[in-house]
């Protein structure tokens, strides 16, 4: 695969009814696998539970952890195709996934996530905590209170109910790796509520790195920009979504697939002394804001 000689225009003028979406209805598809890809077997042994594992970033970063020797547990809400191509990829590797639908926003579905992966898979060694929601509202006037307790159940509140989970079946050298967003670092005034969300994921995961670290579990998160997922037709007009991601220094969406490296990189012992850290994956949009 030649990233660096994609397309700079966009993509075609697109919308989807309901979030997160779904690959299927996509054009063109994500990018979700390197088939250049050279595995180190980085994960060999470990066992990875990834919420929004279905599709999007989630999806690339279940099909490289398996690349890399995991098995995978796909946590998602009710995308079910699309959940069960990510399963089918993932066995395709030769690794073993399980699928585990479900709101994370409550509680008691986080509680199951783990619970299965562990008694499934026999351990836990990795949790990705990528899902998440967002509403685009110019004004705060408009936000109402359901919106605005849905996006943080779905964005926040599920990283310390699944990481409270997590914790008893832990050990040194497992990982926790969030998902975060570059909007807190640039703000966004069309999605204060979802960048309110984000910059508490970056204030979880810098204080659970403190709180941890003498177990030898490290807490880390990767920063992503515009990125051609199923949530971007599913949240905004068809004319924002062609334009999406061109106002970037590299005039282009990211792509699933360009996320993997970081994400194995902070699940493998590559990052021993990394912790509290963010990897930043925006073409540089952060640098020119």
């Amino acid at each position: 695969m030649d990233r660096m000689n994609r397309q700079t225009d966009g993509q075609p003028g697109q919308e989807q009814s309901r979030q997160p979406g779904t690959e299927e209805e996509m054009i063109p598809s994500p990018l979700q696998a390197d088939q250049d890809y050279k595995s180190g077997n980085k994960l060999a042994g470990k066992v990875a539970l990834i919420t929004g594992g279905d599709s999007g970033i989630g999806r690339s970063v279940a099909i490289g952890y398996a690349k890399e020797g995991a098995d995978v547990a796909i946590s998602y809400l009710e995308e079910h195709e699309d959940a069960e191509y990510t399963k089918q990829v993932v066995e395709a590797e030769g690794k073993r996934a399980i699928l585990i639908a479900g709101d994370v926003g409550e509680e008691s579905v986080c509680q199951e996530a783990v619970q299965r992966t562990v008694d499934e898979l026999g351990q836990l060694d990795i949790l990705v905590n990528n899902a998440a929601e967002q509403h685009p509202t110019d004004d705060i006037m408009n936000i109402s209170t359901e919106q605005l307790e849905s996006t943080f159940r779905t964005n926040i509140y599920s990283m310390f109910h699944l990481t409270k989970a997590a914790l008893p079946h832990l050990k040194h050298g497992s990982s926790i790796i969030n998902t975060a967003s570059v909007n807190p670092y640039v703000g966004n005034p069309e999605l204060v509520d979802y960048t309110a969300t984000k910059g508490a994921v970056v204030g979880f995961t810098r204080s659970m790195a403190k709180q941890l670290a003498d177990k030898g579990i490290r807490v880390n998160g990767i920063a992503p920009g515009p990125i051609w997922t199923p949530l971007i037709p599913s949240t905004f007009p068809d004319e924002k979504v062609e334009e999406f991601g061109t106002n970037t220094p590299m005039g282009r969406p990211g792509q699933p697939v360009e996320h993997v490296g970081s994400f194995v990189l902070l699940a493998s012992d590559d990052s021993t002394y990394m912790t509290g850290q963010f990897i930043h994956i925006n073409g540089g949009m952060y640098t020119s804001s």
